[in-house]
């Protein structure tokens, strides 16, 4: 098993390597090893896919901090990978409340994480402009002082919260990366154009999510672009989810039918098995 700090090293090298880091993310120990089996590089938690596991709303409050670290904790122990998570806001407001959740991140066995300008409050989503970015400050104040390479993720959220103003995303990202952030990302952007924007605005790496982009949008037309890193959030939960539920109708109509369609126990044990 590679230290923490080994795994930090590999995480930073992999923002620079010759394609596109693509990075899923499972929701709990046993879909972090069956990621580890395909071999992917590196993993990153999701919030939407913690709050299903959980049987709650996401972005609602209803995650607490310590489900969101306990969480961080599994899935980094899961596997030799690098792990990367989503943190929300930091679970708190000030500058120094939030940091402290990067040295707890830390502290569970990230090597990253993000920090996001969203308020959690719906009548004003966003934190301002200055409040912002002292909170990035601060969270790149907590990850230099670890005893490795933390990735800290500056996100931008104006779009996932119907905000569509791209001056004022750029304007965010650009002062995040001045801040020290090492990847900058803005959720919810939908056209390849758009990604190309945040991308030409700063230098750092960028992540995109697919989950509002193009369905037939591929690693490769991203990678052309620039993009360093792609995420899927809680897609793959979603995923699982449907099948669970399209197959759960059919049991109430009387039908096996989805039965042909499940994986293996052998084959999952193999996997739990073989990923330590």
């Amino acid at each position: 098993m590679p230290t923490q700090h080994e795994k930090a090293l590999r995480f930073r090298d992999l923002h620079a390597g010759p394609r596109v880091l693509v990075l899923p993310n499972p929701w709990d120990a046993g879909s972090a090893k069956l990621l580890a089996s395909l071999g992917f590089d590196a993993l990153a938690t999701t919030s939407l896919g913690l709050a299903n596991m959980l049987g709650v709303s996401d972005g609602e409050g209803a995650v607490s901090r310590y489900d969101v670290l306990e969480n961080c904790r599994a899935i980094c122990n899961a596997t030799s990978l690098p792990v990367s998570a989503d943190l929300e806001n930091c679970y708190a407001h000030s500058p120094g409340q939030a940091a402290t959740m990067i040295t707890d991140g830390a502290d569970a066995g990230l090597v990253g994480g993000s920090i996001e300008d969203a308020t959690g409050d719906a009548a004003k989503p966003i934190y301002d402009f200055a409040l912002a970015v002292e909170r990035v400050q601060a969270a790149v104040e907590a990850a230099r002082a670890l005893p490795f390479p933390f990735m800290l993720t500056a996100r931008a959220e104006n779009f996932l919260h119907g905000i569509r103003d791209m001056d004022d995303t750029l304007e965010r990202l650009q002062a995040f990366e001045k801040a020290g952030a090492d990847v900058l990302y803005a959720p919810g952007l939908k056209t390849l154009d758009e990604v190309q924007m945040v991308v030409s605005a700063v230098s750092k790496p960028v992540n995109v999510v697919m989950s509002s982009l193009p369905p037939e949008t591929t690693a490769h037309d991203l990678e052309a672009l620039g993009v360093r890193r792609i995420s899927i959030g809680g897609a793959f939960s979603r995923v699982a989810l449907g099948a669970m539920f399209r197959a759960a109708q059919d049991l109430r109509t009387g039908s096996f039918a989805w039965n042909t369609n499940v994986m293996p126990t052998k084959d999952i044990k193999a996997i739990f098995k073989a990923i330590r």
